[in-house]
């Protein structure tokens, strides 16, 4: 079954990235194990969905789009194309969210979908109940200020915690 999975890494003060939208902090910390471990969770992906500045984070440190995927990138901005299947795509409303949201899942054939990026989209599809898990890997460093990891309320249960290199890996579920 189908599921939208919100996967991540996090600061272990809660921010994504840094107040620049950076995330040269996560590389600091040994994560080959974690890294295998998303290699397994990209087995059962069919399509992506991330904010503007996740997409522009990759444009700007990869030298070509890493990803074979449908990608929709939510924005009210022009940004450049990059290779691949990648649309750029606004939900401004509710409504639109979900017809989105229904779009990428039929994208997506019975895979799942991966929110690669964007704290503000997945408290907006967690509230809107589209968002079914959260898989979480927190790395040993604080960042005092930055992007949230969920920028608004969720309701979660715990499904997993096991420790993945240096991270502290948890999957919850969404209530």
């Amino acid at each position: 079954m189908m599921k939208t999975v919100y996967n991540t890494a996090t600061s272990l003060d809660g921010y994504i990235a840094t107040d620049d939208h950076s995330l040269e902090w996560l590389f600091a910390a040994e994560g080959d194990a974690a890294l295998e471990e998303h290699a397994e969770f990209m087995k059962g992906v069919g399509a992506m969905v991330m904010g503007a500045s996740t997409y522009e984070w990759t444009l700007r440190h990869e030298s070509s789009w890493p990803y074979d995927l449908p990608t929709w990138v939510l924005t009210h901005r022009e940004l450049p194309q990059a290779g691949g299947d990648v649309r750029l795509a606004a939900a401004d409303s509710d409504q639109a969210l979900r017809d989105l949201h229904r779009e990428i899942a039929r994208a997506a054939g019975g895979r799942d979908v991966w929110l690669v990026g964007g704290g503000g989209i997945a408290a907006d599809l967690a509230r809107l109940g589209l968002l079914d898990e959260v898989v979480v890997s927190i790395a040993p460093v604080t960042l005092g200020s930055g992007k949230p990891l969920l920028a608004g309320r969720a309701d979660l249960r715990v499904q997993d915690v096991h420790r993945s290199g240096d991270f502290a890996c948890i999957r919850y579920a969404v209530l």
